[in-house]
């Protein structure tokens, strides 16, 4: 029944948008997106690195899922959720080694540098946790791509004008809430 799963698609897609804001890899967004001017390849190369990142994210979760015996899962699970809501409210930066270059064009160049940055943050790290808790690669893997476009579509499209508008530390602070929260529903309802 697709309606039992819809928490996961909607779960995954807001806690996901909430935790991009402020994000290294919204950063590099808006760095490549200042960089070539282009919005339309820089939003293609996004959504394909994110799509293939995150599948596999899914795929090692519900990977995990299926290893993991689930009274030992719930608490892995609830210490990963709360592990992210401290992680979330420490402000990212980039690294000097992930400022994008520019050879191969805005397509490839985004495409590249956005899914080598995305391997181990914070977004990756909570779309494996939850494709484990909600055990579905394609609900969480589109849920996951969803937030990520949602946070950085406005940041590529409009660039600093809504960054320097955006209360970044507020935002922090509401998705570690909502990290919290799902650490707390993974222990009460599992």
């Amino acid at each position: 029944m697709l309606h039992d799963q819809l928490p996961a698609f909607f779960t995954t897609a807001g806690l996901v948008a909430i935790a991009e804001i402020g994000d290294k890899t919204q950063l590099l967004s808006l760095l490549l997106a200042a960089r070539f001017r282009r919005p339309l390849p820089i939003l293609a190369a996004v959504l394909l690195a994110t799509i293939v990142n995150h599948a596999l994210a899914s795929l090692l979760g519900v990977w995990i899922q299926g290893l993991v015996e689930p009274r030992i899962l719930r608490w892995v699970l609830a210490a990963s959720f709360l592990a992210m809501a401290v992680w979330t409210l420490i402000p990212d930066k980039l690294d000097e080694d992930e400022q994008p270059r520019g050879r191969w064009g805005a397509f490839a160049t985004t495409l590249v540098v956005f899914f080598v940055a995305e391997i181990g943050d914070k977004t990756q790290l909570a779309t494996t946790a939850l494709a484990a808790r909600y055990d579905s690669v394609l609900l969480v893997t589109a849920g996951s791509t969803l937030g990520m476009l949602i946070a950085n579509a406005p940041v590529i499209l409009l660039g600093p004008r809504i960054i320097s508008r955006l209360p970044l530390r507020l935002v922090r602070r509401v998705a570690a809430v909502a990290f919290a929260l799902l650490a707390l529903v993974t222990v009460m309802a599992w």
